[in-house]
């Protein structure tokens, strides 16, 4: 994330200097780049798991404070929300069984929030959105009350000059006008790192580009908002418009808004990604360090950075470019589309999908852009977000074209794919076997998180109205992902 926030207040110097430092933490970046050997080493990857607490009746419990203190441990840390918090695995490398090892990781993580929060009263529930969340458990009063929260929220509402408007289509279309960036926080996310090498960063990130709308539609786990059917990721859209701080004239000159997949293709490798979120978006939360980035540089030392990975941090494009300072400096590719849950099992699964058909992809699959145009992936994503596995996708064709595909029928095709690129990477069969499968039965049952809940609450609307048929499913859904069961084995029965 870069440096700590701890101002409040900042004058428009403060803007000015803190843009400054951007362009030298660019030069800087350019500098290392071109440093023989720079960030090369062996692939792995690493994880962030949101959480959503909650109480006995399945409503949001407003608690993360309480709980962290119980965990007294650094890989967990607050979210946005009082009723969100965030555990941050160590990487593994992708050699060998590392999804297992993962595995491991997170099934030992949500264990020990489990009993940190039992004192409260409390549960945590790798989850999408919290189908149970109500406007009453958002705004001001929800926000976990740290300095860089406050900060982001009122630089954000002064870019934008209005109320944040959410407008999102679906089963039963939801029209909102809210004040404050607490409904962003009714998201919680898998986001999945991997470490790329320089060298292969272009070719890698259009490839996760590509990837992720067939590895999104399959991982749904999002379809309720404020208790309205919306999208199967649902997740896509809130977070999209809930910090959207461009203004009236930004708007109308299709500026891209602060969350989103892109405007095209890569093209300048890895210092281009870093220059346009520098270019593209105004600096939310200006807080300078005291390093000469440039003369690290030059010297020949790994920079930190801190204005550019701060910065970075404010740009929540759905697969984002990563610098670490750590191990010698490197690079990573964030992928940020996939919402929490249901299980571990699932999650494992989901990120050796999109793991795998990034790695395939980048190796010897990636379409010719002149030909599969960035729009056709861009729509793709925005499809999948919506329809899940009914989402029509187009994908590239050995020709040279492209064919649209139900993205059930796609995804089938693809599996083959992604554990050759997983191959390829180190990963032990075993371990491949145990991921892709579980994708595999998800598809033939047609079972994902979202469908999963969709189908409870619409049995339990038979006998209840949509509030309670959402706490019961949920409550439900927290029982079978503790006893950690893929999605697609669950009962639909009470």
């Amino acid at each position: 994330m870069g440096l700590d926030v701890r101002q409040e207040a900042f004058e428009q110097a403060d803007f000015e200097r803190f843009s400054d430092r951007l362009q030298a933490d660019l030069t800087a970046l350019d500098v290392v780049l071109q440093r023989p050997g720079f960030g090369v080493g062996p692939r792995s990857f690493g994880v962030e798991l949101e959480l959503a607490l909650i109480d006995a009746r399945g409503m949001p419990s407003f608690c993360n404070g309480e709980v962290l203190e119980n965990l007294d441990d650094a890989h967990f840390t607050s979210e946005l929300n009082r009723f969100n918090l965030e555990f941050n695995g160590a990487p593994t490398a992708l050699s060998g069984r590392p999804f297992k090892i993962m595995g491991r990781q997170l099934e030992t993580a949500l264990a020990a929030v489990q009993d940190a929060a039992r004192p409260s009263g409390a549960q945590a529930v790798p989850i999408g959105i919290l189908p149970t969340l109500a406007p009453h458990h958002l705004g001001p009063s929800a926000m976990t009350p740290k300095t860089r929260y406050r900060v982001l929220d009122a630089n954000l509402r002064r870019h934008r000059r209005r109320p944040f408007e959410l407008r999102i289509n679906g089963e039963d279309p939801l029209k909102l006008t809210v004040s404050d960036v607490t409904y962003e926080g009714a998201n919680t996310s898998f986001q999945i790192h991997l470490r790329v090498d320089p060298a292969a960063f272009e070719r890698c990130y259009n490839a996760a580009q590509l990837a992720t709308a067939p590895a999104l539609a399959i991982s749904g786990n999002s379809p309720y908002f404020l208790q309205h059917r919306l999208w199967e990721e649902s997740r896509i859209a809130v977070f999209k418009q809930t910090v959207d701080d461009r203004d009236a004239r930004a708007y109308h000159r299709h500026d891209l808004p602060r969350v989103c997949f892109g405007a095209d293709w890569l093209r300048g490798g890895a210092l281009a990604a870093f220059r346009e979120s520098v270019e593209r978006h105004d600096p939310l939360l200006p807080v300078c360090g005291d390093e000469d980035a440039i003369a690290v540089a030059r010297g020949g030392r790994t920079p930190e950075l801190a204005e550019l990975r701060l910065h970075n941090s404010t740009v929540w494009n759905w697969n984002r470019p990563v610098y670490d300072p750590a191990d010698g400096g490197h690079l990573r590719i964030e992928f940020r589309a996939l919402a929490a849950g249901p299980t571990v099992a699932d999650m494992m699964a989901n990120a050796a999908l999109l793991i795998g058909l990034t790695l395939a992809l980048a190796d010897d699959g990636l379409p010719d852009p002149d030909r599969f145009s960035f729009e056709t992936a861009h729509h793709n994503f925005y499809r999948a977000a919506q329809y899940g596995l009914d989402a029509e996708l187009h994908w590239p064709t050995p020709d040279g074209r492209h064919r649209a595909w139900r993205a059930s029928e796609l995804l089938l095709q693809l599996l083959p794919l992604a554990r050759r690129g997983l191959r390829g990477a180190g990963v032990a069969g075993i371990d491949i076997d145990d991921s892709i499968d579980i994708i595999e039965h998800r598809l033939l049952r047609r079972r994902t998180g979202a469908r999963w809940q969709v189908l409870r609450v619409t049995d339990l609307e038979r006998r209840h109205d949509r509030a309670e048929a959402l706490r019961r499913m949920l409550l439900d859904y927290a029982a079978q992902a503790r006893a950690g069961a893929p999605v697609h084995t669950w009962s639909l029965e009470a």
